[in-house]
């Protein structure tokens, strides 16, 4: 993984419609560098401004541009947003807006100067009202939107007189506080013709009852990635995905371009990465064009208002890497109004293992008191090169390859989790003449025999893991070329679920053993991982 930045932020202009990296920074630098934001105050700043003077236009001339400075200072402890007031009158066009803060040094291991921005038009700025027109966080200095176009991560419409606001968000101050200047240019003239607007198809050509690969946690240049969304769809179908999921930071604006870029190989969902204070969740299956804010915190109990939006709209939440380490990264709201989580993020690491262990821990508990089971999810999170969409993805049983069979699908936990498209994996529990599949329950006599069978390939040499609510019940290695079938026999009366792990290696090339303690973790990085089959005992 590459050094991390020195600064937990990226703030280099990117106006450009396609930015080009800089560096090749590892998944966790672009967490690091994302759009995280949240609020407990929406308060409104007492900025510092003056507008300059516009010359008087001779009558039917157009005015010429203004530009108001707005500059202030914010102390540690500052209001998580600050809402700068600006007034726009008639016959605007066009609102184009930079900004900048200070840096001073800090002492080794104290968190320097970090702000983000976005605008609200005329209509307000009412957590989960109808005024956003978009967000940037910290990986723009500058943006500009109008009638028919808008920088990437905001929305083109209407300049309408009244009272717009930037918004400024101080994700991080130093000791020292921070100090910030912001130029807003306001362009007279003729309003252009309306942003048409091109939105993905719901459907896919699908193969009926199948197995879909997915990718549901992907970012653009419409918030901290540096692909564009062709690079994307291209990326996803090289990577053998039959659909993705478009989830940049806090915006909808993304949601217009994926329409040419879909097509009957590939189906594309609007979604949304809500980067609160508080952790990170996924929007999925959105519809398109809509919006979720991110300006709370747990502590302001407006999280179970934003789920209740997505799920209204049939959408998922699930709540993305909780166990990142970085700041406002972990998830701090609980898992009551989450559809699934996401387990596996990007290239394996620790934080993956903590995410597995949890999830793994709640499922015999959910169980145990009837509650429904949160499903896993694997995701790339990919932002740029050198991440690799699809590495990891999901992969899911669905009635179609459509948005409804495919949110179903999620939901209900029949899918399972891959590093790549050549790893291919099957997993059935059978007896008492029947047999269920991953996501599914088989009810049988509590001292019936089981027949666990796993069927995998794409993973030379790797380990086998079988686990149940006591743990890793039977480890096997596959051989070289990376194929084989592995049976286990157990009972309901032993297993209330079994689940499939599939490891590369270890480091030193052992298999590793899940069910040992020693200096280093026991196992290798995980290459497959499946949702459980639940076991009930009874009579029928």
């Amino acid at each position: 993984m590459p050094t991390e930045p020195s600064s937990p932020r990226s703030d280099q202009p990117t106006d450009q419609p396609a930015p080009q990296p800089a560096a090749r920074p590892a998944r966790r630098d672009l967490l690091r560098t994302g759009l995280a934001t949240g609020a407990t105050t929406l308060g409104l700043a007492a900025p510092t401004g003056q507008a300059t003077a516009a010359p008087t236009a001779a009558p039917g001339a157009t005015p010429a541009d203004r530009t108001l400075t707005l500059t202030g200072h914010l102390p540690t402890g500052a209001p998580d947003f600050l809402h700068l007031p600006v007034e726009v009158p008639e016959g605007v066009r066009e609102i184009a807006v930079s900004y900048g803060y200070d840096r001073p040094p800090v002492p080794a291991g104290t968190p320097g100067n970090s702000c983000d921005i976005g605008i609200f038009d005329e209509r307000g700025t009412d957590l989960g009202g109808p005024g956003f027109r978009g967000w940037s966080g910290g990986f723009r200095t500058e943006f500009s939107l109008s009638r028919g176009a808008a920088t990437p991560g905001y929305l083109p419409g209407p300049i309408n007189p009244g009272t717009w606001h930037v918004v400024l968000g101080p994700y991080q101050i130093a000791p020292q506080g921070l100090e910030y200047h912001v130029e807003v240019t306001l362009r007279f003239g003729a309003p252009g013709p309306q942003f048409t607007p091109h939105y993905p198809a719901e459907r896919a050509r699908g193969r009926g009852r199948a197995w879909y690969r997915g990718d549901c946690h992907l970012h653009t240049v419409h918030s901290d990635g540096r692909r564009r969304p062709e690079e994307v769809a291209a990326g996803a179908r090289a990577a053998g995905l039959d659909f993705i999921v478009s989830t940049d930071h806090n915006t909808s604006s993304s949601h217009a371009a994926w329409g040419p870029l879909a097509g009957p190989d590939l189906l594309i969902l609007p979604g949304e990465e809500i980067t609160t204070r508080n952790g990170h969740w996924l929007a999925l299956g959105l519809k398109p064009g809509q919006f979720v804010d991110w300006r709370y915190r747990s502590r302001d109990e407006e999280y179970p208002r934003f789920a209740r939006q997505v799920h209204r709209s049939g959408g998922l939440v699930v709540p993305a890497h909780p166990y990142c380490p970085y700041v406002a990264c972990q998830w701090k709201f609980g898992y009551e109004q989450a559809d699934a989580v996401e387990v596996w993020n990007g290239p394996w690491t620790y934080d993956d293992e903590s995410a597995v262990d949890t999830w793994d821990g709640r499922l015999a508990v959910a169980l145990r008191e009837g509650r429904s089971w949160l499903p896993a999810l694997g995701n790339s999170d990919a932002h740029s090169e050198p991440q690799v969409i699809g590495s990891p993805h999901t992969v899911v049983l669905a009635e179609d390859l459509t948005r409804d069979a495919i949110l179903d699908g999620l939901r209900t936990g029949r899918s399972w989790l891959a590093e790549s498209s050549a790893v291919t994996l099957d997993l059935t529990v059978t007896g008492h003449g029947r047999r269920a599949g991953i996501g599914e329950e088989l009810t049988v006599p509590a001292d019936a025999p089981l027949d666990v069978r796993l069927t995998v390939s794409g993973v030379p040499g790797g380990t086998v893991r079988l686990l149940t609510d006591e743990g890793q019940m039977h480890q096997e290695s596959l051989p070289a070329d990376g194929s084989g079938t592995v049976i286990w026999r157990t009972t309901a009366s032993l297993a209330a679920y079994v689940r499939a792990e599939v490891r590369h290696p270890k480091a030193d090339g052992t298999p590793g053993r899940g069910n040992s303690m020693g200096p280093d973790l026991p196992w290798g990085p995980m290459a497959a991982l499946t949702n459980p089959i639940v076991l009930r005992t009874g009579d029928r």
